[in-house]
């Protein structure tokens, strides 16, 4: 290997692009997750990908190849198992005599390019190539989509010949090989394709399976109908469900590990007319949690919200509909808080991600353990800092309110349009005017966008007509669009990713003299602007200037 014989850690840390703490942090973050060190980094923010590649491509004089447009030998690609490619990031490309050239995400990975070499009895040429690129790579000529189609034309299910068949016959079905590979395979293209949940859906004469990626949902896959009742069963006996209750609806939930990754599904079934519904949310346990600064806000909703959360009472509110990325928000926020000098208690449903320093907790209302009781249950904890899933009714609306005025800060969601309207709904659930105007200290609107995908990204002219109803001056020549073309990164629907655009309402002595007197929505939300409030229209609109998404998008999510 000659000078390619280097650790890529200290060939970082060499050309003074990672510190050695960094190093470090990164090495206990690959041995917690079981990713690449260069993925460790990638996903601590110590490096991005193209540095990366360029580093080892200079360097190393390592070649780079692009995918995206390459086709591998098919014969050599039989050389490698799928299972080895895979926890490698390895693609086997082409063979000359005795010597067998292999696309790499990690190119200095010496363990792999020895086991490699002795499976395939030959020299190994590595080259460098984008982990993205290589894993739709892997997919493609492994067990990908195309796999996914092939296997449910193929799968043979027996018809059920008694209208109810027993759990032994469902038990039997569910854990034949066929049906157990379909349903993994479900599973973990939705893992690869960075789907948020699985829709299995039972139609009159036929199953469809969709994705949502983006918060759009996308069909996937049509089973055959006669393997409707073997793949509910599947994921029921995962979720150590009842696989014999089709009346009722179940939840349950499951973890299975994904290329070192842990991911957990929760499993909600629903009795329909055509057989049980089953969606399954995903829940990605590896994914470094995003802090405040991460989230997009812009600088100065930024410094108002820091200053908010670290005061020592008061309750504070993240609105939006289910999806916008609520709980992300409030649990970047509660890492801001030193949890060795105070003591967080979160009460949610159901819990998603697991921090050491914070107690946290999970309503399960069969036995009684509703917000409004354990909310009432944890303030005889001695806690300095309260979290509360949702304010669901009046009862928990009122606890959390006396609760911020009795030395407690509290945060918590409400599911309303904008950021004033939260005023109002508690208000609305009996929460007396005063009691809010003093409580509420602070209230962020949010929701999620399509992000314009960087690999297709092309200019455009959005309607003139458009832009003028939202007040954007098209006379200024600077002003440039873009949107997406629409390419196989992004699955030809011009968007990868989201990101989050915000409305926060700071409170002052004003914004709590008018929610005293009763003021409507409308009234409040017009000084609030006057008084410097960026709406979410308007921070969606700053956001598509940026090239991050389009007005078409923006208009899609605030609902105009």
């Amino acid at each position: 290997m000659g000078k390619k014989n280097v650790l890529l850690g200290d060939l970082l840390v060499e050309q003074k692009l990672i510190t050695p703490e960094q190093l470090k942090q990164a090495l206990k973050h690959q041995q917690e997750t079981g990713k690449l060190l260069g993925r460790a980094l990638i996903d601590l923010k110590f490096i991005d990908e193209k540095t990366l590649i360029k580093v080892l491509h200079e360097k190393l004089d390592v070649p780079y190849v692009s995918l995206r447009n390459y086709k591998a030998d098919p014969e050599v690609i039989k050389l490698v198992p799928e299972e080895f490619a895979r926890a490698h990031k390895v693609l086997p490309l082409f063979r000359v005599n005795r010597k067998l050239t292999a696309a790499m995400v990690n190119p200095m990975d010496v363990v792999a390019i020895d086991a490699l070499s002795q499976m395939v009895k030959m020299q190994i040429e590595p080259v460098i190539c984008d982990e993205k690129d290589i894993e739709e790579a892997l997919d493609q000529y492994y067990s990908g989509t195309g796999s996914l189609q092939d296997m449910a034309k193929d799968i043979s299910v027996e018809e059920a010949e008694q209208e109810q068949p027993n759990e032994y016959v469902l038990r039997r079905e569910a854990e034949e090989g066929p049906v157990v590979k379909l349903v993994n395979l479900i599973l973990s293209q939705a893992v690869k394709e960075g789907a948020s949940d699985i829709h299995i859906e039972p139609r009159e004469k036929e199953l469809v399976v969709r994705y949502r990626i983006d918060g759009i949902l996308h069909e996937v896959l049509k089973p055959p109908k006669k393997t409707q009742l073997a793949m509910v069963s599947r994921i029921k006996i995962l979720a150590s469900l009842d696989i014999a209750e089709r009346r009722l609806p179940q939840d349950g939930r499951f973890r299975v590990k994904f290329d070192g990754r842990d991911i957990d599904f929760r499993v909600s079934t629903f009795p329909t007319v055509f057989g049980e519904n089953v969606v399954l949310r995903l829940l990605d346990n590896t994914q470094t949690m995003l802090g405040l600064e991460e989230l997009g806000m812009d600088d100065e909703a930024l410094k108002d919200f820091k200053e908010i959360i670290h005061r020592p009472y008061g309750i504070i509110l993240v609105t939006g509909p289910t999806g916008s990325g609520k709980s992300t928000t409030l649990y970047a926020a509660l890492r801001q808080l030193d949890s060795k000098e105070k003591n967080i208690i979160t009460l949610e449903d159901p819990v998603e991600y697991h921090f050491d320093q914070i107690r946290q907790s999970q309503v399960n209302p069969r036995i009684g353990l509703t917000f409004a009781t354990g909310l009432r249950a944890i303030l005889r904890q001695d806690p300095d800092v309260i979290m509360v899933g949702e304010i669901r009714d009046s009862e928990t609306a009122d606890i959390a309110v006396k609760s911020a005025l009795t030395g407690h800060l509290v945060f918590s969601t409400l599911h309303t349009n904008d950021a004033v309207s939260a005023l109002t709904r508690l208000a609305d659930m009996g929460v007396e005017p005063y009691l809010v105007s003093s409580a509420v200290q602070g209230i962020l609107a949010q929701r999620l966008a399509r992000r314009v995908c960087p690999d297709c990204k092309v200019k455009y002219q959005p309607d003139v007509k458009l832009l003028k109803g939202l007040g954007i001056n098209i006379e200024n020549s600077k002003l440039t669009f873009y949107r997406g073309k629409g390419c196989r990164r992004c699955k030809n629907t011009g968007f990868r990713g989201r990101i989050a655009i915000f409305e926060f309402l700071k409170m002052d002595d004003q914004l709590r003299r008018l929610v005293v007197e009763g003021k409507s929505a409308m009234e409040i939300k017009n000084e609030a602007i006057r008084r410097g409030m960026i709406t979410l229209l308007k921070d969606g609109i700053r956001k598509t200037l940026k090239g991050l998404t389009t007005i078409e998008e923006v208009l899609r999510i605030t609902q105009l």
